[in-house]
């Protein structure tokens, strides 16, 4: 059984799979979209990172597939409602990453309160312009998540470490859950008007695309910040330059972007923005732990049939 990786991936996920009996492993990352059609025919599986777009087209190239892995959590590469129709399964990765993302969640929260970024330039520039530096403290603030799944269940641990009183908002989620972490489950109304921070932590569904706009954005505390990295398009981003000039919001950091690269870069440019490019996973801690995850997902798939972190089981 043939399992082709069509893009860059660390090494331990070849090596695991090829530990799999029966299991022929072909390396042929950055690869066109012409190249991906022709290079899917008769494998039994295919494994991509966020680069190789898994089209319909490259469903149905790709007959004799079984199974597609997405290194990762997200799968917006991914058409997996023509893999469902084909019969295919596709696996993702949740949880492998998290603790990167919670890391650098919690990290742009301090870069804003600080103006690290700020600081950094003017130094760059040769200025001295300490007085014009005024931070905030982020213990005893009090933080909004919206949603607390792999990724929000981290953020809200560190943030408890740092003294932040956290609300969430998860219909997914139970109270006894919440109980358990440590944090108070609210309303989103509740939690968009008492939270000095307002993280995302959901996935980009029909419900939640758009979800942050110029009418929830309103409903927040003046002066607020807000942070996604999560995906975007859950963030309409022309409310949010709006009410980044208005003061309604105080400054925002954003890791996603709806396209990818951005067409429109006035956000990432904002002077009230700190903007990184999707780089929330991108530690070599988490792609290891994605690599071999997906590696161990695909190798059983297609030598027992077990199923595990099936997005269409």
């Amino acid at each position: 059984m043939k399992v082709l990786i069509s893009d860059k991936i660390e090494e331990v996920c070849p090596r695991r799979l090829r530990e799999f009996s029966g299991i022929e492993v072909v390396e042929k990352g950055g690869l066109k979209p012409e190249q991906l059609l022709a290079e899917v025919k008769g494998c039994a599986g295919l494994i991509v990172r966020s680069a190789s777009k898994v089209t319909r087209e490259v469903i149905e190239a790709g007959a004799a597939l079984k199974v597609i892995g997405r290194a990762g959590a997200g799968v917006d590469n991914i058409d997996v409602k023509a893999a469902t129709a084909k019969g295919i399964v596709v696996m993702n990765t949740p949880g492998g990453n998290s603790n990167a993302v919670a890391e650098l969640t919690i990290g742009l929260m301090i870069a804003l309160a600080r103006e690290i970024p700020r600081g950094d330039a003017t130094m760059k520039a040769g200025k001295w312009e300490k007085k014009t530096f005024l931070g905030a403290e982020l213990s005893g603030k009090t933080l909004g998540l919206i949603g607390i799944g792999f990724v929000g269940s981290k953020v809200a641990a560190k943030a408890r470490g740092l003294d932040l009183k956290v609300l969430v908002h998860d219909p997914f989620v139970s109270q006894d859950e919440c109980k358990r972490l440590g944090v108070d489950m609210v309303e989103l109304d509740a939690l968009l008007k008492s939270s000095d921070y307002v993280s995302l932590h959901l996935p980009r569904t029909p419900e939640t695309t758009g979800l942050i706009n110029a009418k929830t954005l309103a409903k927040m505390k003046r002066g607020v910040y807000l942070v996604n990295c999560a995906r975007g398009g859950i963030i309409n981003e022309a409310d949010l330059l709006a009410a980044l000039e208005s003061g309604q919001v105080a400054g925002a950091a954003v890791d996603v972007y709806e396209p990818e690269p951005p067409a429109d870069w006035s956000l990432a440019r904002h002077p009230k923005v700190v903007a990184v490019p999707h780089v929330g996973a991108s530690t070599v801690e988490a792609q290891n732990i994605v690599a071999q995850m997906i590696a161990e997902q695909v190798g059983a798939y297609l030598t027992t049939g077990k199923v595990k972190f099936a997005v269409n089981a």
